[in-house]
């Protein structure tokens, strides 16, 4: 499965307009809810759920079929605990051949759900093979010295940048050493794209979730253990330490 979840992050991309698209069946929509309640969660006592609905039940206008909608409890945490379910959906969804946009700024008909809170959708479209990415390496994304700090583990800093995130954001940085990694939530003074300013952190904790799930696929895929400890992001400031992976073998990078 983790050799899946690596081979997708190449292959996986965002669809900012779908074409040429086909029909997901019912049987890949079933597939797709029971998936989803095998993922591993960031918080697992976090509760939280999936929808799929039509595209017209959303504002999301990009020619998808279907819309996926994460719904949550607010507890600390849950931002960044929905990020790290939905990439490992997203990277699923890839492996299906069914392209995925994840849509910040979308509004759906209801939103609460069973008593949990919308939090953030995707948008979905079968699409051909062909259509997905080629060639990863050829995205647009900050240079690795940027977001990596230190000389140990470059080789998955140098994947793990690829991670998407709001408006191509980026919003993290790493500090490498041979037993340790720290990850930050970094947020880039006057740079939020078309984010409203009161929802940068917002987004930037979804995208931190995304992040953790890259790192531990390429750590999983390397055979390098670990033992993660993650910290309350309750701050605006600038860098917000998130998690510390503490390493305790894996094969020389």
């Amino acid at each position: 499965m983790n050799k899946m979840y690596y081979d997708m992050i190449f292959k996986r991309k965002s669809f900012h307009i779908f074409k040429e698209t086909g029909t997901i069946s019912n049987a890949e929509l079933n597939t797709i809810v029971s998936i989803y309640s095998k993922l591993q969660p960031l918080y697992p006592e976090i509760k939280t759920m999936m929808r799929i609905v039509p595209s017209e039940e959303t504002t999301c206008k990009r020619g998808q079929e279907y819309c996926v909608l994460l719904y949550s409890e607010k507890k600390e945490g849950y931002l960044q605990n929905i990020g790290y379910l939905g990439e490992q959906l997203d990277l699923h969804l890839a492996h299906m051949n069914i392209g995925t946009l994840w849509f910040g700024i979308g509004k759906v008909n209801e939103s609460q759900y069973q008593n949990l809170d919308f939090v953030i959708m995707f948008a979905i479209s079968k699409m051909p093979e062909d259509k997905f990415r080629k060639n990863m390496f050829k995205s647009k994304r900050k240079d690795l010295t940027e977001i990596w700090y230190g000389d140990a583990y470059t080789e998955i800093g140098n994947i793990t940048r690829f991670a998407p995130s709001a408006c191509n954001s980026q919003p993290w940085i790493t500090e490498a050493s041979e037993s340790e990694l720290k990850v930050y939530r970094y947020k880039k003074p006057g740079k939020r794209g078309i984010m409203p300013k009161d929802k940068v952190i917002y987004y930037n904790r979804i995208d931190i979730g995304i992040y953790l799930w890259f790192l531990e696929t390429c750590l999983n895929y390397h055979q390098i253990s670990f033992n993660r400890t993650l910290y309350p992001d309750t701050s605006d400031e600038e860098k917000v330490l998130t998690a510390v992976y503490t390493l305790t073998k894996g094969e020389d990078l």
